[in-house]
């Protein structure tokens, strides 16, 4: 199997992400630098960044479908239209159709899911299903009680206030908050209602998924009790 195929199979990046990797000589196999259109044989090491390259070994059934978690940088669009530069479904190149759940804005970073399971996005979706997610933001002026108490109560933006949340200071410019829903460009409106301007945007959590110590740009496929966590009622996958 291609060396970059094995690399992406893994979880631990893209396609061509991995590509970007062997070219920069950071991948070895069987202690020699790879290169571009490798392959490798089962029982070969391949270290990426010096470290063991941890490939899945699902049983074949183990699941009827894929479920991701994904580091989304900057710059990359939510949508599955292939024609759009910088679209998440090219930038994943999964060998599977998958799709986002949700959205995450092209200027935003961080965690968001994605599933070749149709049946499940409604469910996750659901405003009244109360499915939290956190965020830390970034802001261009100093964080003051008032700013966070009123983003806590809610905030009028598309013509409806939002959901009350929770929110808590993390540093001078910045501060976390946690939403049960997903207006579009929410955070930033909200916070744009009392003169503060967002200058960077990062989701670490939605329910019990974590982001972790995963990297900007890579992914990996979620674990069974991350799974129950999101999906509770259901009981395969």
């Amino acid at each position: 199997m291609r060396l970059n195929k094995i690399i992406s199979e893994s979880g631990h990046c893209s396609r061509r992400e991995a590509d970007r990797l062997i070219a920069a000589r950071k991948v070895t196999i069987n202690g020699a630098v790879a290169r571009i259109g490798d392959g490798v044989a089962e029982g070969d090491e391949i270290l990426v960044e010096g470290r063991p390259l941890v490939q899945r070994k699902s049983a074949p059934g183990t699941r009827k479908h894929v479920y991701i978690a994904l580091n989304k940088p900057v710059g990359i669009t939510c949508t599955t239209e292939t024609s759009v530069k910088g679209n998440i479904i090219d930038f994943i190149d999964h060998q599977q159709r998958i799709f986002p759940i949700g959205r995450l804005d092209k200027d935003s970073e961080g965690l968001i899911l994605l599933t070749s399971n149709g049946d499940i996005v409604n469910e996750l979706l659901r405003s009244e299903n109360n499915h939290e997610k956190e965020y830390l933001v970034g802001v261009n002026q100093a964080v003051t009680a008032e700013f966070l108490a009123g983003m806590a109560r809610g905030v009028r933006i598309h013509g409806q206030m939002t959901k009350p949340c929770r929110t808590r200071k993390i540093a001078r410019f910045g501060f976390s908050i946690v939403l049960t829903q997903g207006l579009n460009r929410q955070i930033r409106l909200m916070a744009a209602a009392f003169g503060y301007r967002v200058k960077q945007l990062r989701r670490v959590r939605i329910v019990n998924v974590k982001l972790g110590a995963l990297k900007l740009g890579q992914w990996r496929n979620l674990t069974e009790a991350e799974l129950r966590g999101l999906l509770p009622n259901r009981t395969e996958w």
